[in-house]
């Protein structure tokens, strides 16, 4: 028995965690996302599984999601940045901003149930499969991306729509730099850079987020579980630069359509547990 519960039921959710882990690696070099659409319905059914209430079940994979995007955000900008690819003007511009927004995002997580949760995360996910589906390169807004009276209030909506879904800012990073004619993986660098910002500002808020929460799994600190951490963890790390090589060595559109499959996937998981 582990948790309360039978070795063997327990896994298939640890191979699953891993495999996850694998991917979500693959996700954030590649695409900045870390990883949070393939790790979140993961996580959903490992919890499912050991009994998590289903009121809080949500938090806690977007909680954990985070604290897992950490180290694996880190590794992927790095690599980016030893490749040149990070504009780091525009991240120091952005910081702050995207930090409040996840703040924003941790406070309604704290005051919403777990299926106002998968709304959003259905919605937006649909939402920016969908553009990334079309792609339509030409569309162009201007050559030059917008000063800080954009910035600011974007990067608010960035990190509480980011915070909201354990995702990193990749979806709403890449959308709008693609506008502004910036490459592909230029804005995937800088959504790396992000990324650890709001993973360790997320992390941070989903702990006092569920911090009076009862019914909360064993090793869990709020809202995150720290041993689903510590299953995932390892191998993403190991899998980001591997997913950063593939970011700079497959076709612009190929990367988008990567991205609108996985969107759309979480979006179709999510979907169907709330129906």
């Amino acid at each position: 028995m582990v948790l309360g519960v039978p070795l063997c039921e327990l896994a298939w959710p640890v191979v699953a965690l891993l495999a996850g882990g694998f991917v979500m690696g693959l996700l954030s070099g590649m695409l900045g996302l870390g990883g949070g659409a393939i790790l979140v319905p993961i996580l959903f059914e490992t919890f499912r599984v050991i009994g998590v209430d289903d009121a809080f079940r949500m938090q806690l994979c977007v909680g954990t999601s985070l604290a897992v995007i950490v180290p694996t955000s880190l590794r992927a900008y790095a690599s980016h940045y030893r490749r040149g690819a990070v504009d780091t003007d525009l991240m120091r511009t952005m910081i702050l901003p995207v930090v409040a927004g996840v703040t924003i995002g941790s406070l309604i997580a704290k005051l919403v149930h777990s299926d106002t949760l998968m709304a959003v995360w259905v919605a937006l996910a649909t939402l920016m499969s969908i553009r990334f589906l079309i792609g339509a390169r030409h569309w162009r807004i201007a050559d030059t991306l917008p000063g800080l009276g954009f910035r600011i209030p974007y990067g608010v909506f960035m990190g509480t729509m980011s915070s909201l879904m354990g995702i990193g800012v990749s979806a709403f990073m890449t959308t709008w730099m693609s506008l502004y004619g910036r490459p592909l993986t230029q804005s995937v660098a800088v959504s790396a850079g992000l990324g650890v910002a709001v993973a360790v500002a997320g992390t941070l808020g989903y702990v006092w987020a569920g911090w009076d929460a009862s019914g909360l799994p064993p090793g869990s600190v709020g809202y995150v579980s720290l041993l689903g951490a510590a299953v995932i963890v390892p191998v993403s790390v190991l899998a980001a630069p591997i997913g950063v090589a593939l970011a700079h060595g497959i076709p612009r559109r190929a990367l988008e359509l990567a991205f609108a499959g996985f969107l759309a996937f979480a979006s179709l998981r999510f979907l169907f547990v709330l129906i």
